[in-house]
């Protein structure tokens, strides 16, 4: 069963991608929806077995490597930790293959669609489950390569190719930090197993510890788009709707967190790394929420929640709590993976439209869509009881419970975060749905509902959205709690949840919760009643400016254009000077050029003709006459001419 779930994926990838013409659009759907259904259904199995009975397994396929020190197996490893991620990984790549079969219906190229979606599906499954650093490193790689088609997908558009290239340079940095962590990690423990690394993590000197967190850390955030490294994520909206939902919701970006995660028993002992992480994680979350507050397009605003998400993410990892990150990476991929999908129903009913300027009334026109929207938006911005509610709130608490100086820092940056996606969320909600239509007429006459077979994945993410995390949050982050066994290791001075839970002021637990409501009711007051008030601000020279800061998200494309840029062109001209200019002169090309032309030449000089080589001798005893009568001894030019004019005389006279 277990391998099962691994291989299931790779088969429907590789029968839809080699055998597609031959089976077919509907053989394609066939194969690699039934094999995601089964897998999904497999996986519940298995967090069952292995997560709520306390049984995990282990599996050894074969040996790979085995070269002096360095021993390494394709091994995977089914643990708490595993079996958690398994569930949104693969209910949502499940989900959004059912859903793909109508929204990408029309598309000529829909075998090499899902055969890519499956692919990328069997890497993340690579990734989570591999028991050692080789084997997660090369499911990660299969995982930036899978993203880089899917993005790619319609390859004659300029911005797509721009995006997926753009996706990959930005996640070769993560990449490199992985490199340097894997050796890193060899060099110090001697080996990559993960039994073995964490056994030995609490023996190692503190700053190599921190060298290898701090690798580790570069990796997670070119992975999971944290500040610095997130320009790739907005403009992966480019894919299809679908793609995007699978990438934000359960696959690509959640890898750096995974990585945070097992890591656990290594980063516990580097102090300086947790640090860092906890300051990355809140500016990225800060950053994300106030620059989707001003985005103009569906998808990348609920792509700027994404990474505000993220933030919080690693947020709680940099404060210890790696269950309760645990716990809200799951839940977020329900609402997440909703508001993708709903966001791709709208789109696909308005002639694939994404510009919020451009919708408006849509709440009458399709009513399903919209409640589904209302529930994803509104679980985002954790309104009580829905799923969002039990975890994010936690993690804002937790920042303040840490009772440090970051970590009251922190909890203010999380709270700001907050209010913003309260206000995007209300704001996206109102220009799609409740306001004035603004769009093309011809879009509204051919509006229409979304499809049952696009419906249903709707209905089961609403309802995880619901009720997901009032059922698991005992399970995941309730006192007492042996759901992780061994798979998540938290240092006893890191333990804060029980603290802030009973200890944790009442006015700091609910600062959160109404800030949003304030931002939700200001965002809807600025709306129905000062409705100037927006142009107004805009026209001033400090609104223009301040518009402009945040619309261009605070000038870091501008930024890397103008300056990374020219660090870029410095080594392309290096390197086209010395590499492919100095360096293959005077070597093999600039070698073999010299006797080509050389020999040209020579071969130049044989045209055939006797006066010609008469001239060639003429000139050659001249050389020869020269070369004696300056360097040689003078009486050895006296008996050449000798020899030349007067030897042939005497033999002619006898």
């Amino acid at each position: 069963m277990y391998l099962a779930i691994l291989t299931l994926p790779l088969l429907s990838a590789t029968v839809a991608g080699f055998l597609g013409r031959k089976i077919g659009k509907t053989g394609s759907h066939l194969i690699t929806c039934s094999s995601l259904v089964l897998t999904a259904l497999l996986a519940l199995v298995a967090f069952y077995e292995v997560g709520l009975c306390g049984s995990p397994v282990s599996i050894k396929l074969m040996s790979w490597i085995d070269s002096e020190f360095l021993l390494v197996s394709w091994g995977f490893i089914y643990d708490s930790l595993t079996v958690s991620m398994l569930l949104p990984v693969l209910i949502v790549s499940a989900l959004v293959h059912i859903y793909s079969t109508n929204y990408m219906s029309e598309d000529p190229h829909n075998q090499r669609f899902f055969a890519y979606l499956s692919m990328f599906t069997f890497f993340m499954l690579m990734l989570v489950t591999g028991d050692n650093y080789l084997v997660m490193f090369i499911g990660w790689e299969g995982v930036g390569i899978s993203s880089y088609l899917l993005i790619n997908f319609w390859f004659t558009r300029l911005q797509a190719n721009k995006a997926a290239i753009k996706a990959l340079v930005m996640n070769r940095v993560g990449d490199w930090g992985f490199s340097i962590g894997l050796w890193a990690i060899f060099w110090t423990f001697g080996n990559l197993d993960f039994t073995t690394v964490f056994s030995l993590a609490p023996f190692i000197n503190e700053e190599l510890i921190t060298i290898i967190s701090i690798c580790l850390l570069v990796a997670a955030m070119g992975k999971s788009a944290q500040i610095g490294l997130h320009t790739w994520l907005p403009d992966a909206m480019e894919g299809p709707t679908p793609v995007s939902a699978l990438i934000h919701a359960a696959t690509m970006v959640t890898a750096g967190v995974y990585l945070l995660l097992r890591s656990s028993p290594i980063l516990e002992f580097g102090s300086t790394a947790l640090i860092l992480i906890t300051w990355v994680g809140a500016l990225t979350a800060f950053f994300a929420a106030t620059t989707g507050l001003l985005q103009n397009d569906l998808k990348r605003v609920i792509a700027y929640s994404t990474c505000s998400q993220l933030g919080l993410l690693f947020l709680v990892c940099g404060l210890s709590q790696y269950n309760v990150a645990l716990f809200h990476l799951v839940n977020h991929a329900w609402f997440k993976a909703l508001l993708f999908l709903s966001a791709g129903s709208v789109i696909h009913a308005m002639n694939d439209e994404q510009d919020l300027r451009k919708f408006g009334g849509l709440s009458r026109l399709l009513p399903f869509t919209y409640s589904m929207m209302v529930i994803g938006s509104l679980s985002l911005m954790a309104l009580p009881f829905l799923t969002g509610f039990y975890s994010k709130d936690l993690i804002i608490e937790l920042a303040y419970g840490h009772y440090s100086f970051s970590g009251n820092l922190v909890y203010w940056l999380a709270s700001v975060a907050a209010v913003f996606t309260a206000m995007y969320s209300i704001r996206s909600l109102y220009l799609t749905f409740l306001g004035y239509p603004n769009g093309p007429k011809i879009n509204y006459n051919n509006i229409h509902e979304a499809p049952l077979i696009m419906a249903i994945p709707l209905v089961v993410l609403a309802v995880f959205s619901i009720f997901f995390g009032y059922v698991t949050k005992d399970l995941f982050v309730g006192m007492g709690t042996d759901f992780y066994n061994n798979a998540l290791f938290i240092h006893p001075n890191h333990s804060i949840l029980v603290d802030t839970e009973f200890g944790l002021p009442m006015s700091m637990k609910f600062l959160p919760l109404i800030g949003s409501l304030l931002g939700t009711f200001g965002v809807l007051a600025i709306y129905w009643i000062f409705d100037e008030l927006p142009n107004k601000f805009i026209s001033t020279k400090l609104g223009r400016g301040i518009y402009r800061f945040f619309n261009q998200k605070y000038y870091f494309d501008n930024i890397y254009n103008n300056l990374l840029n020219k660090f870029l062109n410095f080594g392309y001209t290096t390197n086209k000077i010395l590499d492919r200019g100095a360096i293959e002169l005077v070597g093999p090309y600039g070698l073999v050029n010299v006797f080509k032309s050389a020999s040209n030449k020579v071969s130049g000089l044989d045209s055939g003709f006797i006066p010609t080589y008469a001239m060639y001798i003429f000139n050659g005893l001249i050389l020869f006459i020269t070369l004696i009568f300056f360097i040689g001894d003078p009486r050895l030019f006296v008996l050449l001419l000798w020899a030349v004019f007067l030897l042939p005389n005497n033999t002619t006279q006898k």
